[in-house]
């Protein structure tokens, strides 16, 4: 967010966005699925979301709503998208979100994941030390993550 955004409407949220980026929306699956309670308890361990390389601010991006959005495991492209295919656009969730919430300079609102989340196959896939994660989405940057036993 590049400004303080409160009850904000759908057709004024542009106004208050800083850029895009990307961002790696990792989540550990054993504490979503084999302990009691929200989804949100596997998304914020330590190291988890990087962000960027870059972030890209509005006027530079031709169509933020018309972006490949891609992720390699080990060489292999497990996740393909685009934002054209999210369920709510960036005006509608800074809109929604800035009603329940202040929304701060520098918060960050992680609009979601393209299809092929390890979850979701058959049998499902699960990040394992010295997998190397590799994503993009087109004109906001590539990064790259390897998996590491997280050392106390």
């Amino acid at each position: 967010m590049g400004k303080e955004a409160k009850y904000v409407s759908e057709e004024d949220a542009m106004d208050y966005v800083a850029g895009f980026c990307v961002v790696n929306d990792l989540s550990e699956r054993e504490y979503q699925i084999e302990r009691a309670g929200q989804w949100c308890k596997g998304k914020g361990c330590d190291t988890f979301g990087p962000v960027g390389p870059y972030l890209v601010t509005p006027d530079e991006v031709e169509d933020f709503d018309n972006l490949n959005i891609w992720l390699e495991l080990n060489g292999k492209k497990v996740q393909n998208g685009s934002t054209n295919t999210m369920v709510y656009k960036v005006p509608h969730l800074v809109h929604y979100i800035s009603q329940f919430m202040s929304l701060q300079p520098g918060d960050i609102i992680s609009t979601g994941t393209p299809p092929g989340v390890g979850l979701g196959m058959t049998p499902p896939l699960y990040l394992k030390e010295g997998d190397v994660m590799r994503l993009g989405i087109d004109g906001l940057g590539v990064q790259q993550q390897t998996v590491e036993r997280y050392k106390a």
